[in-house]
């Protein structure tokens, strides 16, 4: 498996973390950054680089972190293809990659610690994405509103 991640200065100390856990469980991580914490990022950069990484199938999802996790969130949403959520407890993270076939994870540093943080990432990772005919039926819809949007 292989995850591409990226954060701004908000996201940094758990960006670290998270990236420890997944070498540890033989992921393989493309970091796009930031890489210093004093480095002050612009958050869109990083979630449009994961994003498009994702859109493109370099990598078989993504994860991004930011103080909220919603500016990453925005921004990443705006790629075609990518279904990004961000993620605040062990439930949504299942639900998110069950019903909604979330391909980018996004998770605020400074809203969750790093201890729940690890547990969605975890859960996030080993749930399986529904085949459910209603599930699937909701996210071809998701991609017809994509195409009509990209035809404008």
């Amino acid at each position: 498996m292989k995850i591409a991640i990226g954060n701004d200065h908000g996201g940094f100390e758990l960006k670290k973390a998270i990236v420890v856990f997944l070498k540890e469980h033989d992921i393989e991580v493309i970091d796009v950054g930031t890489h210093k914490l004093l480095e002050s990022g612009d958050y869109p950069d990083f979630a449009e680089m994961v994003a498009e990484k994702v859109a493109k199938n370099e990598v078989d999802s993504g994860i991004l972190i930011c103080g909220t996790g919603i500016g990453v969130s925005i921004t990443a949403n705006k790629i075609a293809g990518v279904r990004a959520a961000v993620v605040g407890d062990v439930f949504s993270a299942q639900a998110t990659k069950e019903h909604n076939h979330a391909n980018v994870l996004c998770l605020g540093q400074r809203v969750i610690g790093e201890g729940l943080a690890l547990m969605i990432v975890d859960t996030w990772l080993k749930t399986e994405c529904s085949m459910d005919e209603r599930h699937l039926r909701r996210i071809e819809k998701i991609h017809l509103i994509e195409r009509r949007k990209q035809e404008n």
